[in-house]
């Protein structure tokens, strides 16, 4: 996955994208950049791999542009599961729990991610607490989202199933 350096300009539109997630009121533009210290700015093509079956998260992922896919693992074939949008979390399940993760991670097409790694994280949580705090109320809109989508794709199917009866 291609590493990109953070310019001054991606830093003004990063502290926006940020600023969307958290309550900025309590943060000032440069804990905001100082968040941004801790990150990489990554651009996987699409298709590639972020993260794969079996692995551990080691590193959390913002979807800043395009969307990453969540890939179940079929006998003869990959199948898309779901999707992470601009402005959530990617990777956050097996981040948090360490555990290997069952699905693969995908970059749909234009992705940009931005990164922090568990050394990283490990390192904000020591050095800048009040930022760690805001990013886990991150993940948990981020899965509050997911697992909305998810309830409301379960509920059609089943309206579906219901209404055909099959």
């Amino acid at each position: 996955m291609e590493r990109l350096p953070i310019t001054t300009e991606d830093r003004e539109a990063l502290g926006r994208f940020l600023g969307n997630l958290v309550d900025t009121s309590i943060l000032t533009r440069r804990e905001i950049y100082d968040f941004l210290d801790y990150c990489d700015l990554m651009s996987p093509k699409k298709g590639e791999i972020i993260a794969d079956i079996g692995q551990v998260g080691e590193s959390l992922f913002f979807v800043l542009d395009g969307q990453g896919c969540l890939m179940a693992q079929l006998p003869e074939s990959e199948m898309e599961i779901g999707k992470i949008l601009p402005g959530e979390m990617l990777g956050e399940m097996s981040f948090f729990d360490r555990k290997p993760r069952d699905i693969r991670l995908r970059a749909g097409e234009d992705t940009r991610l931005l990164r922090i790694s568990r050394r990283m994280y490990d390192r904000l949580r020591l050095e800048r607490p009040l930022l760690a705090v805001l990013l886990l109320e991150v993940a948990l809109i981020s899965l509050d989202h997911l697992y909305r989508r998810t309830s409301a794709d379960v509920a059609q199917l089943n309206r579906y199933v219901h209404r055909t009866g099959r």
